[in-house]
Order: C-alpha cells, then sequence, then structure tokens
C-alpha cells in the first residue's frame, strides 16, 4: 500500500507558487487562504481530541487570517515577496501585448499602481507598442469602415488609449504623432 503524500506547510506552498513566478501579496493571500483554514481546523480538531490533562494553550491560537498575515509578513521581510518585483515582471510580461490602461487596470486588481517613472515609460512607448501589435495582427490598414472598425475594437480591447488606436489604425507616420 502506498503511503500518503506529506502536506506542504504554509510557507512551503507559498515558496512553491514564488518559485513559479512573482505572486503580488493580494494574489498569494487568496491562494494560501483555503489551505489556512484547514491547516487551523485539523489544529483545532487535533487539539479538541487530546486526551483530557493536557493543559490547553496558554495564548489564544492564531485564526487563518492571522497566520496568514504572520506569513506574508516574514515572506516581505526575507525579499521572497515583492511588490517591485511583481510590478516590474507584470509589465515586462503585458507592455508588448497591452495597453497602458489594461496594465494599470490590472495591478490594480492587485492592489499595486504603477510609481511615476514606469508610468511615463509605459506612455512614451504606447504607440510604439500598439504599432507592433497591429503590424503582428493585421499587417495592412483595412480598406473599408468595418475593417477599420474591427482594427479599432480589437486594440481597444487590449487597452489602447483612443488617439493611439486612431492613430495607428488610420496610418498617421510616427514623425507627426509627437
Amino acid at each position: 500500500m502506498a503511503a500518503a503524500p506529506a502536506r506542504l506547510s504554509l510557507k512551503a506552498r507559498a515558496l512553491k507558487l514564488l518559485a513559479q513566478r512573482e505572486h503580488s501579496r493580494l494574489e498569494l493571500r487568496r491562494k494560501l487562504l483555503p489551505h489556512a483554514q484547514a491547516f487551523c481546523q485539523a489544529r483545532d480538531e487535533a487539539l479538541e481530541a487530546a486526551p483530557a490533562g493536557v493543559p490547553p494553550a496558554a495564548e489564544p491560537l492564531d485564526t487563518p487570517n492571522q497566520c496568514l498575515d504572520k506569513l506574508l509578513d516574514w515572506l516581505q521581510a526575507h525579499r521572497y515577496l515583492s511588490e517591485e518585483r511583481f510590478v516590474e515582471s507584470r509589465l515586462h510580461a503585458r507592455s508588448a501585448r497591452f495597453g497602458n490602461s489594461r496594465i494599470k487596470m490590472e495591478l490594480a486588481q492587485h492592489g499595486l499602481a504603477l510609481d511615476a517613472e514606469q508610468a511615463a515609460q509605459l506612455r512614451t512607448t504606447e504607440l510604439e507598442r500598439a504599432r507592433a501589435l497591429w503590424q503582428r495582427r493585421f499587417g495592412s490598414p483595412a480598406t473599408d469602415p468595418a475593417g477599420r472598425a474591427k482594427q479599432m475594437r480589437f486594440l481597444a480591447g487590449r487597452g489602447f488609449s483612443g488617439e493611439t488606436i486612431r492613430r495607428v489604425v488610420q496610418g498617421l507616420d510616427e514623425d507627426a504623432c509627437g
């Protein structure tokens, strides 16, 4: 008969997730919360099943949220969890395919924002990124209004600004775009 696999501790689960890719604190909390709840429930059940005469814990036991907060604080203090690295990795992964508003929205979902320098860099490259994406997807300007609308919807869905979309789809030369 095969032995049951060992259950990973919360810290081991967190480190395993962080080894795969960068995570925001909010995202890591969401992924670990069910495991923290299961851990606390198992701990409480074990304490209830303890034989008589075993003294109860002197201090109140941590709730799942308290366990997670302590773990996440420890991960940040030891630089395993870094919001700056998460933002940089998200920018690197998303900037070639998405516009500024989409990237900012994704970061906001994680409770994060770009710093001033990153936001400025993203603004200065939006037109270039939109043109490269449009070129890969379509390659040539649309010949009819329906085709232009399709191209515009594609770029809008990727989070590019209206002005950037207009410049790309109308094919204005780069020097005129400033």
